[in-house]
């Protein structure tokens, strides 16, 4: 039996996957950390098609999974109820997180490698957490991260020391920066961070932080080079939003989000700009309807799957049934195809935490003329857009 790589992934994320003795993750893999973004606590696994994905291993839930990994020989494989295996890799611990910064700290402290791409949570705590009583978004962890697995603060320099790593070692072509709520100051202070590395570098560059009261702020975003913009709007459901994350509700309001998506889809292009939403926290409908409401206006769906992290408000929670999300990552698929949004274009960006729009493709019963056209001409924008970054990769070098 052969494992369908939609749903494995899908069912990877809902249910986990426990460790046999027979596996040496210590010299194998990448090291289990919690992340500033609050939902990557698992274990990072390549599956056929190059297809990443970061798998739970220490939430309660996993205790009931069907899902083991082992080790045969040198080589790793995934069984289902001990019966289908499939073979996987493990990326390897990337020899950069031990280097130390010119201030003496060590690059995993600084920024980490999530599917092929770094992400950098480069400023202080997001405020919500500072509130008395706290109103950060229930099912976050960034408030018991910082400080412990990574650096309160970093410097442009040592980000940039550690981006440069990044390229030479892993061969990146995107960095991710991320902020909580810091007063409506984000995009200020993520400014020199954003300039250093990118005129140093050339590499693409995305941002993903609350949104600003003042739209034009994002001209300026787009004329210092910033290639990709994301709002994590979470919820869609007002009410569910309202419960799930207060402090947006209260400090920003999902009007914001919604507002300043559609500006920056006129500012930087279609699919350009992202709203994240988390599948699971409210019904299967109403994330549907997200997606949809995105791809009318021009934006691509980040649909995470919610992950019961420990410590959290929401860790004692179930994660969702696969089975009710299997509507969701279809029509996050349709949608891009119907609104002509492209997808997967940009070179050499794997993403572990999510079910990428082109991932959906899988959870379809067929493919239809118009998806498999569709698919082509994709196929043509992405080689296109890979000679166009290594070329300019290349200039910048010289």
């Amino acid at each position: 039996m052969k494992f369908n790589l939609g749903l494995l992934k899908l069912e990877l994320f809902c249910k986990g996957i426990k460790i046999d003795s027979s596996c040496d993750l210590s010299n194998d893999a990448r090291p289990i950390l919690r992340t500033s973004g609050g939902l990557g606590s698992g274990l990072e696994l390549i599956l056929e098609k190059n297809i990443y994905v970061n798998v739970p291993v220490v939430e309660h839930f996993v205790e009931k999974t069907p899902y083991l990994l082992l080790k045969k020989g040198n080589a790793y494989f995934i069984t289902k109820d001990n019966i289908t295996s499939h073979r996987v890799k493990l990326p390897g611990r990337p020899k950069f997180y031990d280097t130390l910064t010119s201030t003496g700290k060590p690059m995993s402290r600084i920024g980490l490698i999530q599917g092929t791409y770094l992400g950098i949570y480069p400023t202080r705590g997001c405020e919500f957490w500072q509130m008395t009583p706290p109103m950060n978004c229930k099912f976050c962890s960034l408030g018991l991260n910082l400080g412990c697995t990574e650096e309160y603060e970093k410097t442009a320099e040592e980000v940039f020391e550690t981006v440069k790593a990044a390229q030479r070692e892993e061969h990146i072509t995107f960095v991710h920066f991320n902020t909580g709520y810091l007063f409506g100051e984000e995009l200020e202070i993520l400014e020199p961070y954003i300039k250093k590395v990118k005129e140093e570098t050339g590499l693409l560059v995305g941002v993903q932080c609350p949104p600003s009261a003042d739209l034009s702020k994002y001209n300026h975003l787009k004329a210092i080079g910033v290639d990709h913009v994301s709002f994590c709007l979470e919820i869609y459901n007002p009410d569910k939003f309202r419960h799930v994350c207060p402090g947006k509700h209260q400090y920003i309001g999902q009007e914001r989000y919604l507002e300043a998506t559609e500006y920056c889809v006129k500012v930087f292009g279609k699919g350009r700009i992202s709203g994240e939403i988390i599948a699971g926290l409210e019904s299967p409908l109403d994330t549907i309807r997200a997606i949809e409401y995105f791809a009318k206006i021009g934006a691509v769906a980040t649909v995470c799957i919610f992950r019961p992290c420990l410590g959290t408000g929401l860790e004692n929670l179930a994660p969702p049934d696969p089975e009710m999300l299997i509507p969701v990552f279809k029509r996050l698929y349709e949608v891009c195809i119907e609104n002509g949004i492209p997808t997967g274009i940009a070179p050499n960006i794997r993403v572990s935490l999510v079910i990428l729009p082109e991932e959906g493709r899988y959870f379809l019963e067929k493919l239809s003329i118009v998806f498999l056209i569709s698919g082509i001409k994709l196929g043509i924008l992405r080689l296109f857009y890979l000679v166009y970054f290594k070329i300019k990769i290349l200039f910048k070098k010289k």
